[in-house]
């Protein structure tokens, strides 16, 4: 692929970039219904979507029934029509293996099982070992303490549940599904039975085609709602612990503290129940969707679960709850940081080029999920499009909002059904154009962390992030197989080239990696503990000057290109120079506004070029070094939106304040003598409003300058910007800067601006900031345009 071309994938991304957001069916379905959201989905580029059954479909729809799987066969039928992309979801509702109860209604026997201890004073010559303590529950082992108690190991049915999809079967509500054993191999072949089979039954001349992928959601061993105090198990558990290393007397560890081995002990469990839920219940899927020509895709239940992602063709990973957020430090504070890297990394060395986040599920600030906005969702897909995921799966979109039932069900719609929908077709480009970038190469990192299977140290990379050092996370297992090579003091997995070997715990330097590892280090390697750490010991990539521990950066070699893709992550603009070991032609390549630009090259020396950059707050671009080609001697000068420096200011003021909806102009006629800026949520009868009201005002006097800046200050939350009746463009967070040299004309100047607040006052009266603040100014910089 030459330059041209590489720029017209970027510019015009494939659809196959698209993302694929969740579909909530949670009302009563209707062909008609149904074909108009996909044309809605089709116009704006998405185009894909996973079929989620959801709850509030009516009980007369049962899932997979014949009517239920109508619906499928329509909606699958419908996007093929416009070559669109459906992945289909294997529960109702989640988390996933139970078939909505099905599988525990086909045999009791299949329900999800757990292990409890029990401890009970002991008397000489009493029986320690009765056939059973309760009904349903079976004594699999018992023991006498120093402490002359007996301590019986009871197996039993955990009592879980999975949220269902209709009334009254959500978690506590007695009509609950029953959750399956996923750790028994019968049931999770029933699971197979009862929902692939199903589906392939009726759309199997779509598999491989329009269908391409099974989504199953963060399985749960024990169910939701299960007893307290009980951990993961199945009959049978216990003969397959013991081959794996375990041992009878350390079965109590896994209650009670046993001293320095008590860590070791229940490491030892997790890993052996890891390994019997990948082989039974993830490798199953995995084998099935490969034989029926499609790819297995969805996320397992922690965020640091990577070993678990083997056997996922998609590996993925879900931003739920705002546990990752903008504010205090939580993109990198918090052991659900490391979520993007899981994915992304577990796909760069298995040799997968795409690994999934189903992301901003119930991540509204403060609780309130309506409030979700523009400004959050930018944030989260830069978050993740910087540590390498590269497939969206937003969650969701709402069939339908009608009624508290579907609306209140883990909200808010991010798609069709929200305020930014008519801007949605900027969304979807970018969210193409970055997953392109962030597809079909690699990163040039040469820093691994090492990991377990089901722990990724966050602490030790802070750091690493907050210094612009990228990095992997390589398991242990990986490191002790044949896919990972030493050569020349670097450890070779796939594409990717580590001379460095971060390690947070001295405990996973296990006999089982001594020889590697030592002709690692041989070679030239380092292992660097996390007490040893100095990041500026370490190879840098990519250097700010001066250093700013909010900008992040992914190197990414593609098509013989080097992109460094870098993010704000900060609440404040970065402004400075930045120095990469590439040299060649440099280009600053804009992904949210799609513009390509020459960079402005400040110095450059033998193996080094130093760029001017400028990312405001919620910003990202990609810088694009072409090794093939020198630096044109002519380079593009920067644009001045500073506006605290600017050469002259205008403020604008008395406004007109109305709107065109006829239910909220009524109101704005009362208030509207003040002509004053502020939130309406202070006006009469507009607490609980959501829509757009209108402002308008006329500048009188010559507006002159090199370039002409609206700053409009403070907004809530999207504002549309005519100058003389001629759209500017739309802005969606902070900061509110527009430029509009190229709208204004001599004499009088008639501003426009169109402000829409987010659907937190409607859907949750949550008395949130709508409209515009201000204060809004225009500022002009002279000199030379």
């Amino acid at each position: 692929m030459d330059k041209s071309e590489i720029k017209r994938a970027f510019l015009c991304p494939a659809d196959e970039f698209t993302p694929i957001p969740f579909w909530f069916w949670n009302d009563r379905l209707d062909e008609q219904e149904i074909a108009r959201q996909i044309q809605e989905f089709y116009e704006k580029g998405v185009m894909g979507f996973v079929i989620h059954p959801r709850k509030g479909i009516p009980k007369d729809i049962p899932y997979l029934s014949d009517c239920f799987m109508h619906y499928v066969r329509f909606a699958v039928e419908e996007a093929a029509k416009r070559h669109m992309k459906v992945v289909l979801y294997d529960e109702a509702m989640y988390p996933s293996g139970s078939a909505h109860g099905m599988v525990v209604e086909s045999n009791p026997d299949f329900a999800s099982k757990c292990l409890r201890m029990e401890k009970k004073a002991y008397r000489q010559n009493n029986d320690i070992h009765p056939d059973c303590f309760m009904h349903n529950e079976k004594i699999i082992h018992s023991m006498v303490t120093d402490k002359q108690e007996i301590l019986y190991f009871i197996e039993g049915f955990s009592e879980g549940t999975i949220r269902g999809i209709h009334e009254g079967e959500d978690d506590g509500e007695e009509s609950a599904p029953r959750s399956a054993d996923l750790l028994n191999p019968e049931a999770v072949e029933t699971f197979i039975n009862i929902t692939h089979e199903r589906y392939y039954e009726v759309l199997k001349e779509h598999f491989g085609k329009t269908v391409i992928a099974m989504f199953t959601d963060e399985p749960d061993i024990l169910g939701r709602c299960h007893k307290e105090g009980v951990i993961p198990w199945t009959s049978g558990f216990l003969e397959f612990y013991l081959e794996h290393g375990g041992r009878m007397e350390d079965l109590p560890a896994l209650w009670m503290e046993a001293g320095e081995q008590t860590e070791t002990i229940r490491r030892n469990y997790r890993k052996v129940l890891n390994e019997k839920l990948r082989t039974v219940y993830y490798s199953r899927l995995s084998n099935w969707c490969v034989s029926h020509n499609i790819v297995l895709t969805g996320h397992p239940q922690n965020s640091y679960d990577i070993g678990m992602l083997n056997e996922f063709q998609i590996p993925g990973q879900d931003i739920v709850w705002r546990i990752v957020a903008p504010e205090h430090d939580k993109g990198i504070e918090g052991a659900d940081t490391v979520m993007a890297k899981c994915s992304s990394d577990a796909a760069r060395h298995r040799g997968y080029d795409r690994n999934a986040n189903e992301c901003f599920g119930c991540c509204g600030p403060d609780g309130v999920q309506w409030a979700f906005s523009m400004d959050d969702m930018k944030w989260y897909m830069d978050w993740l499009f910087v540590r390498g995921v590269n497939l969206l799966y937003p969650h969701a979109f709402y069939y339908s909002v009608d009624g508290e039932i579907r609306y209140g069900e883990r909200p808010p719609d991010v798609g069709f059904q929200n305020i930014w929908w008519e801007y949605y077709g900027e969304i979807s480009t970018y969210i193409k154009r970055l997953s392109w970038l962030m597809s079909g190469g690699y990163n040039t990192t040469p820093v691994a962390v090492l990991c377990e299977e089901d722990n990724l140290p966050w602490k030790i990379v802070r750091r690493l992030f907050q210094n612009q050092i990228e990095f992997n996370y390589l398991e242990m297992e990986l490191l002790r197989s044949d896919k990972c090579r030493i050569s020349n003091g670097n450890i070779l997995i796939e594409k990717q080239k580590y001379k460095y070997l971060l390690v947070e715990d001295p405990a996973l330097l296990t006999l089982d990696l001594k020889d590697k590892l030592a002709l690692f280090v041989e070679n030239g390697g380092d292992i660097i503990l996390s007490s040893e750490l100095n990041t500026d010991l370490l190879e840098r990539d990519a250097v700010i000057m001066p250093s700013n521990k909010n900008l992040r950066v992914s190197h990414v070699v593609k098509d013989e290109l080097h992109f460094y893709f870098m993010v704000n992550e900060g609440e404040s603009r970065i402004k400075g120079e930045i120095t990469v070991p590439v040299k060649g032609s440099a280009e600053v390549w804009d992904p949210w506004h799609g513009e390509i630009n020459t960079a402005m090259l400040l110095t450059k020396t033998v193996e080094t070029i130093s760029v001017s950059i400028s990312l405001d707050r919620r910003e990202s671009l990609i810088l694009c070094i072409d090794p093939k080609e020198k630096h044109p001697a002519e380079t593009a000068k920067e644009k001045n939106k500073d506006a605290d420096i600017p050469d002259k200011i205008i403020e604008v003021k008395n406004w007109r304040i109305r709107s065109d909806n006829k239910e909220i102009n009524t109101k704005l006629i009362r208030c509207s003598e003040k002509g004053a800026l502020e939130s309406w949520t202070n006006w009469n009868g507009m607490r609980t409003v959501t829509g757009t009201v209108i402002y308008e005002s006329e500048i009188s006097g010559e507006i002159q300058g090199s370039s002409i800046w609206l700053d409009l200050g403070e907004v809530y939350e999207l504002a549309h910007v005519y100058m003389n009746d001629q759209s500017c463009g739309s802005l969606f967070w902070a900061p509110y800067i527009l430029e509009i040299t190229d709208y204004i004309r001599p004499g009088q100047n008639l501003i426009r601006i169109e402000v829409t607040n987010t659907m937190a006052n409607s859907k949750s009266d949550a008395n949130r900031l709508s409209g515009l603040v201000g204060p809004v100014v225009i500022y002009c910089a002279e000199g030379q345009k």
